[in-house]
């Protein structure tokens, strides 16, 4: 079954080369935005704002006001929204209500393109957002991240096929390998559900021993990696440029090899 694309301001996912995505992670407006600006002269396709770094994010205005300006600064590039929660490695912890609450009023701004959820917050919490979510234009990124291990291929597999079944229009999955096999499974598992999957996927094996995982998307039916430019959101993350010579570099392998 091939992946259907998802298509965000002329960026598509799910086609060609995997596309980079940068995050921000700055603690105060000033913060988010000189790194925003920064990024203008970097091969960045989708830009990921952190909010959980955030120190007003429970502040509706003070968010939503960071959000026009974000938009504003970003011009046409795609913006991800992610609140990623203390139990998925985030930067504090917040209750489900809280996060439903915060994020629908975000998107109620129009300025969010992609916004992720966490899975394991449970259908409830799923369905709420991914209804606010189209019905403000937005797509929603489903997502599970494991930092201390990474489980069988099979719990993979029904993970990434239960975020397609709650009806996400991109399933994305991080976990911490502890051997090089921990990666062949994450890569494993990629493979095989690129071949069931109707949405396009994000997987990545973290930290240094996970680096592989970050560059071969194209190889194994990943749709984005993510790069890092002033700050590393993740263990794992590559500098930018470097992402994206590698990335072109094992595309254009695979051109000529298919020659």
């Amino acid at each position: 079954m091939s992946q259907k694309t998802v298509t965000v301001r002329g960026v598509t996912l799910g086609a060609g080369i995997p596309k980079i995505c940068v995050p921000l992670v700055g603690e105060s407006r000033e913060a988010i935005l000189a790194q925003a600006g920064a990024l203008s002269d970097l091969p960045a396709d989708i830009v990921e704002w952190r909010c959980d770094w955030y120190a007003d994010i429970f502040s509706q205005e003070e968010t939503a006001d960071t959000l026009r300006q974000l938009r504003a600064c970003l011009g046409n590039r795609p913006l991800l929204m992610t609140f990623r929660t203390a139990a998925e490695g985030g930067q504090r912890a917040v209750e489900p209500s809280a996060y439903v609450e915060l994020l629908t009023a975000a998107l109620e701004t129009g300025c969010v393109d992609l916004l992720d959820v966490e899975l394991f917050l449970g259908q409830e919490v799923f369905q709420a957002l991914l209804t606010a979510a189209h019905r403000a234009g937005a797509y929603v990124i489903a997502s599970n991240h494991d930092f201390a291990k990474t489980p069988p291929q099979e719990e993979l597999i029904a993970r990434l096929t239960r975020m397609q079944e709650w009806g996400a229009d991109i399933a994305k999955i991080a976990v911490m390998p502890q051997s090089p096999q921990d990666v062949l499974t994450l890569l494993s598992a990629t493979c095989t559900m690129r071949e069931r999957a109707e949405i396009p996927l994000i997987t990545m094996s973290m930290s240094g021993l996970g680096v592989v995982s970050r560059l071969a998307g194209e190889v194994f039916g990943s749709a984005m990696t993510f790069g890092a430019a002033e700050r590393a959101s993740a263990p794992g993350q590559v500098e930018v440029h470097r992402l994206a010579e590698t990335l072109a570099l094992l595309h254009d392998a695979g051109e000529n090899n298919e020659k």
